[in-house]
């Protein structure tokens, strides 16, 4: 059975979530793939509403850590990249390089990188959080403007402190 879609708005624009087997399976920010709305099994619609849920707690500042059944599909190695983006605490960044040092591969920092740009659950997922070595944002899938967005409002900014202009974050839609 194919997961089970639906898009919810956010202060970012537009999020398309999924679930199957009664875990989330993805959180994009931008470039839908074709999805089936609704109409799933009751588990995977209890996990679209406890997402949906979740995801309003985040962007009110009201939540700092997800407590959601996931189901990434991907590699071992990417697997293991993923477990580690969720090990990074909210309001922090950490480097490429330092996220490959953390799954025991120094040296690989764009391995690491081509991984964390496949993470199917954004946000969630938190791959927003890693940054280049020089302190910079470099790559994220919803595009630059969203991940300086998260990366600002999990500083402390509070929702609706953009350090953006709402112009940059529609043009990225």
């Amino acid at each position: 059975m194919p997961d089970t879609h639906r898009i919810v708005e956010s202060p970012i624009g537009p999020l398309l979530i999924g679930a199957g087997e009664g875990a989330l399976t993805l959180l994009y920010t931008s470039r839908f793939p074709q999805h089936r709305p609704g109409g799933g099994d009751a588990a995977d619609e209890a996990v679209l509403d406890e997402t949906e849920r979740q995801l309003g707690r985040y962007f009110e500042g009201n939540l700092t850590e997800f407590d959601l059944p996931l189901g990434p599909r991907g590699t071992p190695f990417q697997q293991q990249v993923w477990a580690a983006l969720c090990d990074i605490p909210y309001g922090e960044t950490i480097s490429y390089g330092e996220l490959a040092r953390r799954v025991g591969r120094p040296g690989s920092a764009r391995a690491v990188g081509a991984a964390n740009g496949s993470n199917p659950i954004s946000i969630i997922v938190p791959c927003h959080r890693v940054i280049g070595s020089n302190g910079k944002l470099t790559g994220y899938g919803g595009g630059l403007p969203r991940k300086a967005w998260l990366i600002d409002h999990e500083a402390g900014h509070g929702p609706g402190q953009l350090a953006l202009a709402p112009a940059a974050l529609t043009a990225v839609r």
